[in-house]
């Protein structure tokens, strides 16, 4: 690494890392209900009846956590896929991952399943393996050719098994009653409305495999967007480096659905506006997507919680709204 670009990597990271940071401290502060951080931080009340500290702690902490997490996870997978797949419109639900993870989800509430899956719940373990499920068939598929993965026929087995999943959660929803049908809708909107740390930790052994592979591949991802016979004339192992960019950018993406639900547009919205800000060297758009994209759906939480108050708004209906037009601005401006 040169000096020069350690330099914009330093930068790059302690930008976005305040930007981060900021979004995770003043978060739960906002809301319908004004609170006292003194009061919510102070000993002499007991928790019981501090009711500062239990709307900080129980209702607002976690779930700014939750949005860190889910669109640090996201918005890292969707650089990765689009890496992967050299593809600007590639996201981390192109390949059916998220439709599997929401179809494991339908199942467990529709059906009343009450199991529990590396101290996760029925939903969000059935959602994990739903999206496990889906990783392993559209690779299996994929991986037909002998010399790597063919992107053509992961993107293609993606979009089929993606089509076929979401038949199926119509299917599952026909069976639901009005409660859980209700229930099924919010799920599927994205919903980062948890009261606990349980999910967030759960998933975190997952983050952090994720995040590791992460770091190794943001060369690999260099090259590999130069096409595959040049990348391997480079030296690089390219069938490797696809199944090693694919099983962790599903991986994530998994982890980020079965907290937070499948929230649309962060894995397409924050890539391409870090190109923006700082170019298309992954080294420095990794690092920086993954920051920007805890700040971008923190923020979004916000507004979802604060803009009808007090009634609570999806998330991912605010994501949707800002990203819709922006996924129709960058397919115009691709054209």
């Amino acid at each position: 690494m040169t000096a020069s670009l350690g330099r914009r990597l330093a930068l790059t990271t302690v930008g976005f890392g305040l930007l981060a940071v900021i979004t995770i401290v003043t978060a739960p502060l906002v809301g319908s209900t004004p609170i006292s951080l003194r009061r919510a931080f102070s000993a002499a009340v007991p928790f019981s009846d501090n009711t500062d500290a239990q709307i900080f702690f129980i209702a607002r902490l976690p779930r700014t956590l939750a949005g860190a997490l889910v669109g640090s996870m996201l918005a890292s997978a969707g650089v990765v896929f689009q890496g992967l797949l050299r593809n600007p419109l590639a996201t981390p639900f192109t390949l059916g991952v998220s439709a599997g993870a929401a179809l494991g989800a339908m199942l467990a509430i529709t059906f009343g399943w009450s199991f529990a899956f590396a101290g996760m719940a029925a939903a969000p373990a059935a959602s994990f393996i739903g999206s496990a499920a889906a990783v392993a068939i559209v690779y299996a598929l994929a991986r037909a050719r002998r010399r790597g993965l063919s992107t053509n026929v992961l993107l293609l087995a993606g979009v089929t098994m993606n089509a076929f999943f979401s038949a199926l959660i119509l299917f599952v929803q026909y069976f639901a009653d009005f409660s859980q049908t209700y229930r099924l809708l919010h799920w599927l909107m994205g919903d980062l409305d948890i009261s606990s740390y349980e999910p967030i930790l759960t998933a975190l052994p997952l983050v952090a495999i994720s995040l590791a592979v992460f770091a190794w591949l943001a060369r690999p991802l260099n090259l590999l967007s130069l096409g595959t016979e040049s990348a391997g004339t480079r030296g690089l192992d390219v069938p490797r480096t696809q199944r090693a960019a694919f099983l962790s950018a599903s991986l994530a993406t998994g982890a980020a659905v079965s907290v937070g639900g499948p929230i649309g547009f962060i894995g397409i919205v924050v890539p391409h506006l870090v190109r923006l800000l700082v170019g298309p060297d992954h080294r420095l758009v990794l690092p920086a997507s993954a920051l920007f994209g805890a700040a971008f759906l923190i923020a979004c939480d916000v507004v979802a919680r604060t803009v009808m108050a007090p009634i609570e708004l999806p998330v991912g209906v605010i994501t949707a709204l800002i990203g819709g037009p922006f996924f129709l601005w960058l397919l115009v401006r691709k054209r």
